[in-house]
This record gives structure tokens, sequence and C-alpha cells, in this order.
């Protein structure tokens, strides 16, 4: 817990570069939901003058974290979508692809925790999807979110200071508590993946707009 505590400290001293790692982490395969937002909140609420620069500082590491998500699904192909998210979970991915294809990516990084993004990161490099529309697309959804929720807190900057001096420890230990849990559902899911026995993917999907 101490190790836990040292490391949130040294985030905040880099300020910045530390929201670009926590992004990085955050649109991972095993994420850490509400970091960026209590992160980038906090410090522009600390910072009010410099609440433009945390939120493109949140904005590119998503984009890096997103991207390497992206890349390695892309690398695994349909077969690594469907072994993640089989039967109709895939299919519906599959649809809203088709259906919306830049709106599929745009929409779920507009949306606050506890809506999943990463499950529409792999869709999007599983399908092929086009690397110049996603990085556009997440771009403009997270970049929308994290301008928004820096502006707040830089308005209301005194309260939500307050409110973290407060209750700073039960903040860290729930985000680090949620951090086991998403590592321990991946491991999980890894192992239940390596378990599964190989299947062919199917002869007919629709295609990523």
């Amino acid at each position: 817990m101490l190790a836990a505590t040292s490391t949130m400290a040294w985030l905040r001293r880099l300020g910045g570069p530390g929201l670009i790692l926590l992004g990085i982490a955050d649109n991972s395969v095993v994420p850490l939901p509400g970091s960026m937002d209590v992160f980038t909140i906090w410090l522009s609420a600390r910072h009010r003058d410099l609440w433009p620069y945390y939120a493109a500082m949140a904005t590119v590491g998503a984009l890096i974290g997103g991207y390497i998500t992206y890349a390695l699904a892309k690398k695994g192909g349909k077969q690594a979508l469907e072994r993640k998210f089989p039967g109709r979970k895939a299919e519906k991915l599959y649809q809203r692809f088709e259906r919306w294809g830049f709106w599929t990516v745009t929409v779920p990084a507009l949306l606050p925790p506890p809506f999943p993004m990463v499950p529409f990161l792999i869709a999007a490099g599983a399908l092929q999807y086009s690397r110049k529309k996603f990085l556009g697309a997440l771009a403009l959804g997270r970049g929308i979110r994290f301008f928004v929720i820096a502006f707040l807190g830089q308005v209301y900057g005194k309260a939500i200071a307050s409110f973290f001096s407060k209750y700073y420890k039960p903040a860290l230990f729930t985000l680090i508590g949620l951090a086991v849990l998403g590592g321990v559902l991946a491991l999980v899911e890894y192992l239940r993946m390596r378990r599964k026995p190989h299947q062919a993917p199917a002869t007919s999907r629709p295609k990523a707009a």
C-alpha cells in the first residue's frame, strides 16, 4: 500500500507527463476505471491556469494507450476478437462498426466510467478499421471529455481541492482496489482464453465502415 501511495505521489509530481503514463495504462487491456478523470480534475483544480494543458496531456495519454491496444488487436485479427468476445458479443460489435463506423469509437470515448472502452478499441483493431479514422475518432471523443472535465476542475477548483484533501486516502484505496480487480479479471480472462480450444472464425462477417 505504501508503494501505491508513493506511486500516486510520483504521478502528482509529474503532472502532465503523469497523465500520459496513466492514460496509457487506463486504455490498455487492464483499465483503471475513473482514474484519468479523477487525476485530471484534481490537477486542474490545483493549477487552474493550466487546465488546457492537463486536458491535452490526458488526451495524448489516452491516444497512445488506445493505439497500443488497437495495434495488438489488429495483429490478432478477428480470431482474437472472437476468443475474447465469443458469440453474440462479437456479432454486436461487428454490427455496430458496420452501421456507425467512426462513431462506434467516438461515442464510447465520450462516456464516463463504468462504460467500457476497451472492447471498442479491440474491435477497431480486429476489424482492420482505418488507423487514421480510429485515431481521429478516439481523439475527438477523449478530447471533448477531458477538456470538459478539466474545465469543470478549474471552475470548481476550491471545492474540489478541499474534497480531495479530506478524502484523498479513501479515493486512493478505491482506485487501487479497482486496479487490482482489473488485473485479476484480466488474468482470469487470459487463462480462460488459453484453455479454450481454438475455433475457426466465421466465414462471413460485416466489414467495418
